[in-house]
């Protein structure tokens, strides 16, 4: 199943959560998508085999500037947020507002994404080089979350070119895939992370891991899960772990966009997720 959700827009009279074209990719699999092999449990375990994964969060900041204000001061700040400006790309402007927030992003030693729609590789790679360079002109961000990725064995040299561009043009840049379910394992070999699950906690609990993961380490893989409530949030917390994903975004908003601001229990998934790292890796 496939959903698509609409971020927030930036606009000269301010900057507003509206919706607009399409992002993150939403998805779920029964029973893994690439069909590479599912060990059909619908758990993995970390790759060490103790489910100990050391958690960093990972925000889709597709919100006004409150919310990233409080993202940043947080007692831990998250790992990494993703900059959407116009819902496809960079957009045609720089956003003063916006440069202003991802400054204090990078003060905060948080690592911001620009967002680039591939729409399933059918977008021209031009388009998507145009954002990069955007970003990093702009706002001074060279790493790239490409979002719709098809996640399909006819669409790797698509991608592969894409990331040799990136990774070209900014020395040290990830690449982030965003497939939204398990891609063909080829695409582990062109993503530094990948997306590998989007969708509500329901899906969740029944979502497959196939096989080939378990082989890779946590940090190359994220776990965007939403409509989740507040009283199982431990327990997504946890299931990602032992699913062996470092990157994870836990939220309880709901409907077409649930990236519009932060969740009502904020505090307490960064404290939280946050607690995993103690004594792990």
């Amino acid at each position: 199943m496939r959903a698509w959700l609409r971020p927030a827009v930036w606009t000269a009279a301010g900057v507003l959560a509206v919706l607009v074209a399409t992002t993150i990719t939403l998805g779920v699999s029964a029973s893994g998508s690439s069909g590479d092999g599912s060990d059909g449990t619908g758990a993995g375990s970390a790759a060490d085999g103790s489910g100990r994964v050391c958690e960093r969060l990972a925000v889709p900041a597709y919100f006004s500037p409150p919310y990233w204000e409080t993202a940043i001061h947080s007692k831990y700040p998250p790992a990494d947020m993703i900059l959407n400006v116009s819902g496809a790309g960079a957009g045609k402007a720089p956003v003063p507002e916006l440069q202003a927030l991802v400054k204090q992003a990078r003060a905060a030693g948080i690592t911001v994404l620009g967002y680039s729609s591939t729409d399933e590789g059918k977008r021209p790679a031009a388009q998507v080089k145009a954002d990069v360079r955007d970003y990093a002109a702009w706002y001074g961000v060279t790493s790239i979350f490409l979002d719709r990725v098809s996640g399909q064995a006819p669409q790797v040299s698509y991608y592969k070119q894409l990331a040799s561009y990136i990774h070209r043009a900014h020395r040290g840049a990830q690449v982030w895939l965003n497939p939204g379910v398990y891609p063909n394992q080829s695409y582990l070999s062109i993503g530094d992370v990948v997306m590998v699950f989007e969708g509500t906690y329901a899906q969740y609990l029944t979502a497959q891991v196939p096989g080939w993961a378990n082989r890779y380490p946590a940090d190359r893989f994220a776990h965007t899960i939403y409509a989740t409530p507040g009283q199982v949030l431990a327990e997504a917390l946890k299931l990602a772990q032992q699913r062996n994903a470092k990157h994870v975004y836990v939220t309880d908003l709901v409907g077409s966009n649930p990236y519009q601001g932060l969740p009502s229990y904020w505090p307490t998934e960064d404290t939280d997720a946050n607690a995993t790292c103690k004594g792990s890796g």
